[in-house]
């Protein structure tokens, strides 16, 4: 590893500290949990649910402060941005939900429900991790060594995915990975698109939505909205969730060929790279710098350099789902062997954006804690 990955480490390490001794012993036991749960460490959401750890709104607002510098340590300046703005929308849905919208708590959009957890001793010679995360947001990150060793799954959404502002432009938090990603389904000539499109209509979700691990065989398929959440809701909230799943698909027209044809699993589907044009593997190329570019600028490159030659870029593949026009519901993913990206739009009348980074080896610090544990009982 390059002295980038300490870097960003030791800022990690650095804000994780300032915050947790800023913690009350209550508020700790919420915040600070063993590394070795496992479980719970690889247990993440993007729904207005319990993420685990202490939530903005039980912390002063000095603490709210070091919660964001935390944050901030493990983000680019534009991926911060980006974050915080997602944030701000949970007042925007409000809104937009009439100020009614109910999950079972006080509040139920509440930009002070993003939860920080800790796990293991960031002060310590042991491995820890922290992540970050609420409705839309999720930051994970794993630090061995003093040195950064893994940054995903790294989920980033919005709702609304474009809002109006005062002036001729829309608040558009993930504009980018929007308009390239369609700009790049459209650059196709007719044999490329018979090869990327896959179906023409998208899953309602992301497919691999919040699993610890995706593409285990035989594969993975999207998840009911219900069963994105830590615990089922019960009643009328839990039968309201399955009625908006069920309402969405049918009103989509998604069938089980639909869903069969984006199945999730170990081998990228869609159209190879390798039979893009120039033009469309740098667009490609600047699609990925999108989703690696949430990172802190020198972990960022560090992750470009993987796809920096033909060669590697060749290995990946492009999917589409869905419709080709703004407002019509879609669904791309690119997938190699050691990455994933996966993005949907189409809730909320194709205004309700999900997205997500991940690497299959280092998902949660996975392979590098694997040598790790496999070298300290050598």
């Amino acid at each position: 590893m390059s002295s980038s990955t300490r870097d960003a480490a030791a800022q990690m390490t650095d804000a994780a500290m300032s915050l947790l001794e800023s913690l009350d012993p209550d508020q700790r036991a919420i915040a600070l949990w063993p590394f070795e749960d496992q479980a719970e460490r690889e247990r993440w959401f993007y729904t207005p649910t319990d993420h685990g750890g202490l939530t903005l709104s039980a912390m002063t607002p000095t603490q709210q402060r070091l919660a964001h510098r935390l944050l901030a340590s493990g983000l680019s300046r534009a991926g911060y941005v980006t974050a915080s703005t997602i944030i701000g929308l949970e007042n925007v849905l409000d809104q937009l939900e009439g100020f009614m919208s109910d999950w079972g708590r006080e509040r139920g959009r509440d930009p002070g429900l993003f939860y920080t957890r800790i796990f293991g001793d960031p002060a310590g010679e042991g491995p820890w991790s922290w992540r970050f995360g609420g409705h839309h947001v999720s930051v994970h990150h794993v630090i061995l060594d003093g040195e950064v060793v893994g940054s995903t799954p790294l989920f980033l959404g919005a709702d609304p995915a474009s809002s109006p502002l005062l002036g001729p432009h829309p608040l558009r938090p993930l504009a980018g990975v929007e308009d390239l990603g369609r700009g790049l389904v459209r650059s196709l000539d007719e044999g490329q698109r018979r090869m990327a499109i896959v179906a023409g209509v998208a899953p309602v979700d992301l497919v691999g939505a919040n699993r610890s691990r995706y593409g285990q065989a035989p594969g993975d398929l999207p998840l009911d909205l219900a069963s994105v959440w830590r615990t089922r809701f019960e009643g009328e909230l839990d039968e309201r969730l399955l009625s908006f799943h069920t309402r969405a698909v049918d009103e989509s027209g998604l069938t089980s060929e639909h869903l069969e044809a984006v199945r999730l699993d170990q081998t990228p589907r869609g159209l190879a790279a390798s039979a893009m044009s120039d033009d469309q593997r740098n667009m490609l190329r600047s699609l990925l710098d999108l989703y690696v570019g949430r990172l802190p600028d020198d972990l960022a490159s560090l992750e470009s350099i993987k796809y920096a030659s033909q060669e590697a870029l060749g290995g990946l593949a492009f999917m589409w789902a869905g419709g080709l026009e703004p407002g019509q519901g879609h669904y791309y993913r690119i997938q190699g062997i050691d990455i994933l990206c996966e993005y949907d739009n189409t809730l909320s009348g194709a205004n309700h954006v999900h997205s997500v980074w991940r690497d299959p080896h280092r998902d949660f610090g996975a392979d590098p804690l694997a040598a790790h544990y496999r070298r300290s009982h050598a």
